[in-house]
């Protein structure tokens, strides 16, 4: 039977990530699960606890949001361990892809059983990445949203984007890999390996955590496009619009004519330019 240490973001979604936690450490302790648990005290705690864990032998769970996952990934990443998911942010996006059990007995009988898959990494600005790295609207709209962190979830990720937008010119973007680039003025630039982020948006439906290949998705500037961002067809996945493309590649460098934040899973990366790789099957992820 696997042995397990939990790591809680106490602030994850407005402080509900323990009270998520105990009903499933209940659950695994009465099948006998060995499992430790901490409070993370910051992002660098979280990644060396994560990684001393990961060195262990153990099953490193990230009990908190996307921010936290990230960060517990980035410490079992190269250690040849494995990282579990339990839902307890505001977002919870990385989760909702994986499709994971919502109440607290399928997630205990999923760590219980610990069936793994292989998933694909993103390197990009000197971190590992799972998700998503995005810059443009959506990556000021992240900064609105972490300042606002006093709103509920779904206010905030609804609200944020329609204020970016309202101040918003489209910078002159470069895209660059092997294979193809690309200049133009954009409204955002999103390097999915998931494709979901903001609350539950399907920003990148032809996204895969297991493809082996980035999901380039660029919004021209144009006309319509000015209110992509807040639109409701990004939740139903709806990139067909003729400003909204989708491209492939296994590396990208982004840069731009002018300063814009980079984002990644919820949180401030980097400065621009930004090179972007996968790392194929780097990370077994405990799966139902």
């Amino acid at each position: 039977m696997p042995s397990y240490t939990a790591l809680i973001n106490p602030i994850s979604g407005g402080g509900r990530a323990p009270r998520v936690w105990e009903p499933i450490a209940r659950a695994l302790g009465a099948q006998g699960v060995t499992v430790s648990t901490e409070l993370t005290r910051g992002q660098q705690h979280a990644v060396e606890t994560a990684a001393a864990a990961a060195r262990r032998g153990d099953i490193v769970i990230a009990v908190g949001g996307d921010g936290l996952v990230r960060d517990v990934a980035a410490g079992v990443y190269g250690t040849g361990a494995a990282m579990a998911i339990v839902p307890g942010g505001r977002g919870n996006d990385l989760a909702r892809k994986l499709e994971l059990p919502h109440d607290a007995a399928g997630l205990a009988s999923m760590l219980a059983r610990a069936v793994t898959r292989k998933v694909d990494v993103i390197e990009a600005g000197g971190r590992v990445v799972l998700g998503n790295v995005y810059v443009g609207i959506d990556s000021v709209a992240t900064e609105a949203i972490n300042n606002a962190r006093w709103l509920p979830g779904l206010v905030a990720y609804r609200l944020a984007p329609i204020g970016a937008i309202l101040r918003w010119t489209a910078p002159e973007f470069t895209l660059t890999t092997a294979e193809w680039s690309r200049r133009g003025r954009m409204h955002m630039v999103v390097v999915a390996n998931s494709g979901r982020y903001g609350h539950g948006l399907n920003i990148v439906p032809s996204a895969d955590l297991d493809s082996g290949v980035l999901d380039v998705l660029t919004v021209a500037d144009a006309r319509a496009a000015r209110s992509y961002a807040s639109s409701p067809r990004r939740s139903r996945g709806a990139v067909q619009a003729p400003e909204v493309s989708v491209a492939r590649a296994t590396e990208i460098t982004v840069d731009a004519d002018r300063p814009v934040p980079v984002h990644a899973d919820g949180d401030y990366l980097c400065e621009l330019p930004v090179t972007v790789r996968v790392v194929p099957a780097a990370l077994d992820l405990v799966v139902p």
